[in-house]
């Protein structure tokens, strides 16, 4: 059984979400903004709203517009629906003339 357990471990992938090795403002910045928009969406789409039976009371209520900006935050990190990469080529674009 022991021996399993290295081999599970190494078969497993990895969680950590694939960065650049130098963070770049400019790409955080385009992140950011298509988080905010996807955040608005998502609010919009009805995410986060109580639950008719077993809702958590208002705590859920209050808690509700920060569990959506996380999610729309890991959605714009994992690539999103590329707002941030085509705002990030502009924004380059008219920081380069």
């Amino acid at each position: 059984m022991s021996d399993l357990l290295p081999n599970l471990l190494q078969a497993a992938p990895s969680t950590t979400p694939v960065r650049p090795a130098v963070s770049d403002p400019l790409r955080e910045a385009a992140i950011e903004l298509e988080a905010s928009f996807l955040a608005e969406m998502l609010k919009s789409a009805g995410l986060g709203e109580a639950s008719e039976g077993f809702g958590g009371g208002a705590g859920e209520e209050q808690f509700s517009s920060f569990l959506i900006r996380e999610q729309a935050t890991q959605i714009a990190r994992s690539g999103g629906i590329g707002l941030a990469e085509s705002l990030y080529h502009a924004l380059k674009e008219t920081q380069d003339e």
